[in-house]
């Protein structure tokens, strides 16, 4: 669907489930690219799966973190992708290689990062028990913003549509907003329940269009402020939100609230169930409420840029939320009918004659006349979904799309390899490397230079507490939590996968295995030994290749080698333990 099209005349939200996509690992949180083409998800263990959300499939997944991944933002080209963990770091990957551009550790958790939506060199960050920072990647510089009180620093921050203002939040309902390049304020109001107690802010949100925002508050309402009025009303200003959104049946607290794509209606999830209201921004009314998998729990929700679909998270799973798509035959041919039934159908005489004797040919003039000029089809116009308000082109240079490489089942020996000329030039007998040399002829694990190691840069911030725990990972206690600890073992490079079978590492010391067994080649283990002769045969195991049937078979029960073989969701191991006793794990295995 062409995406200058996708104005329609109904409703402009999604209706109904539209499938999931597993991550493999548990997923925590995911945001859309400016363009909505591709989805970025951080999991439990640390990875980023990136999704081409057109195809629906896995466009690259990056080993970024050790510990959960609860923070991510694109830039606005889309070719750098900020991410935060729980282990106090945010770290700046590049799309296309994977490769990790820097990183910055924090002494205390990082809840929410923000890249400045026109300059890609600003990053805002909100540490727990802190003061927003705004860090400057060029120079690894930061800045800490400003705070109403000192004593209160529950603190969330936001940039705007355009990123000329900050605007800022704490505990006691007051709203600041800081000039972004100067850190000056500009304006402030108190966010009141109707009377005069003051609520908390739990989150701010603004709109791709306009220049409305949002800000989910801790007494269950969702108000919507105009932000050209919040400038004009300057400090210590009584702006009158637009409009009051809340749950009055059930008063749901909500997890996560943000706009559409053309900022006309607002998603909140509610932080009881996986449930989520849609509301249209202009009347204030309900319109939608999609109801997920029954007693999960709802972690984070992004609307489409473009397109009425909403992608939320739950219970580790990424759902998607479309429109019922129904087909409209008619849309294919202006003087297209659907059917109920056969018709008999009456063939002009003329109807399939190459030409036609009997039309009149009318004189050409309007419409008609136009049709014999010039027609231009190399010039692209902008799509006017993809550019701002004060922009007339689109960006050129953005990352739309990744290349993906083709899996192949059964790949040919090296088919593009060297000639068999080079490959015994560059061969050398075993005996001949020695010393320097061996680590010499090692070649790089792609095969290219090796990759530069990121840049860490340590930002001290003052009297913040260093003891404090991510809200992810449960309350901060005194050790005694059962609670299962996340992210993926110390020492894992995330490339293995849980199996459903971990045998336990042998301890003691292990004998010689002689290489006359393993054949001529000496570089392949010998085959397996089938199941029924290996449930048949448990205290003699089978004789290995070319190895003479009179020698001592002491020797072949203590080095044999026997494999353990497993097979998980993406790819089969196989694991050589030097001992017979193995033979039962093949019997119970078949």
């Amino acid at each position: 669907v062409d995406v200058p099209l996708l104005e329609s005349f109904g409703q402009n939200y999604p209706e109904e489930a539209d499938g999931t996509l597993d991550c493999i690992s548990m997923a925590l949180t995911c945001t859309f690219n400016r363009w909505g083409t591709l989805l970025a998800v951080g999991c439990n263990d640390g990875r980023i799966v990136i999704w081409d959300f057109l195809t629906r499939g896995i466009a690259k997944i990056i080993s970024a973190h050790i510990h959960p991944v609860c923070s991510l933002c694109w830039s606005r080209d889309g070719h750098k992708l900020v991410s935060a963990s729980t282990d106090n770091i945010v770290s700046q990957w590049d799309v296309l290689t994977g490769d990790c551009d820097q990183r910055f550790r924090f002494p205390s958790p990082i809840l929410k990062l923000q890249c400045h939506p026109r300059d890609m060199d600003k990053v805002l960050v909100c540490p727990m028990k802190s003061a927003p920072v705004l860090l400057t990647l060029s120079d690894s510089k930061h800045v800490v913003l400003p705070v109403d009180d000192d004593s209160d620093l529950n603190v969330v921050a936001a940039f705007d549509r355009r990123g000329e203002y900050i605007y800022t939040g704490n505990a006691k309902g007051k709203i600041l907003v800081l000039n972004t390049n100067t850190q000056e304020l500009v304006a402030s109001f108190r966010v009141t329940t109707g009377t005069s107690n003051t609520t908390a802010i739990k989150s701010i949100e603004f709109a791709r269009k306009g220049s409305c925002f949002l800000i989910n508050t801790a007494d269950r309402i969702i108000r919507v402020y105009d932000g050209r009025e919040i400038l004009t009303c300057g400090r210590d200003g009584e702006p009158e939100p637009m409009q009051k959104l809340q749950d009055l049946v059930n008063r749901t607290p909500w997890k996560r609230c943000c706009f559409s794509g053309d900022g006309e209606y607002i998603v909140a999830g509610s932080a009881r169930q996986h449930a989520l209201y849609i509301w249209e921004k202009s009347i204030g009314n309900l319109v939608k409420i999609l109801h997920g998998t029954r007693g999960e729990l709802l972690l984070d929700v992004a609307w489409h840029p473009v397109r009425p679909i909403i992608a939320s998270i739950s219970s580790g799973v990424v759902s998607i939320w479309a429109q019922n798509q129904v087909e409209n035959w008619s849309a294919f041919a202006p003087d297209f009918k659907e059917l109920d039934e056969n018709v008999e159908y009456e063939e002009r005489e003329s109807e399939f004659d190459i030409e036609d004797e009997d039309k009149s040919e009318p004189e050409q003039t309007g419409a008609d006349a136009a049709e014999d000029e010039e027609v231009d089809v190399t010039t692209v116009d902008p799509i006017v979904a993809f550019c701002s308000s004060d922009e007339e082109l689109e960006d050129y240079k953005a990352l739309l799309y990744l290349p993906i490489a083709p899996e192949v089942e059964d790949p040919e020996e090296n088919p593009f390899g060297p000639p068999p000329d080079a490959a015994v030039q560059t061969a050398a007998p075993e005996d001949a490397l020695v010393g320097g040399d061996k680590k010499q002829r090692q070649p790089s694990s792609e095969g290219g230079p090796a990759k530069k190691k990121a840049r860490t840069t340590t930002i001290e911030l003052q009297g913040v507490p260093s003891d404090e725990v991510h809200p992810l990972l449960g309350v901060k206690g005194d050790g005694k939590s059962k609670k299962k600890t996340a992210g993926r073992p110390k020492g894992s490079k995330g490339k293995d996968k849980d199996f459903p079978f971990r045998p336990k590492p042998y301890r003691g010391e292990r004998p010689s295995f002689p290489m006359e067994a393993l054949g001529s080649s000496g570089n392949t283990p010998p085959p397996l030994p089938s199941p029924r002769t290996a449930s048949t045969q448990h205290e003699t195991p089978p004789h290995p290749p070319n190895q003479p049937t009179n020698q001592p078979t002491t020797q072949l029960t203590e080095s044999w080698w026997k494999a353990t073989v497993w097979r998980s969701k993406h790819r089969i191991c196989i694991m050589y333990q030097t001992s017979a006793s193995l033979n039962k794990i093949w019997s119970s295995y078949y």
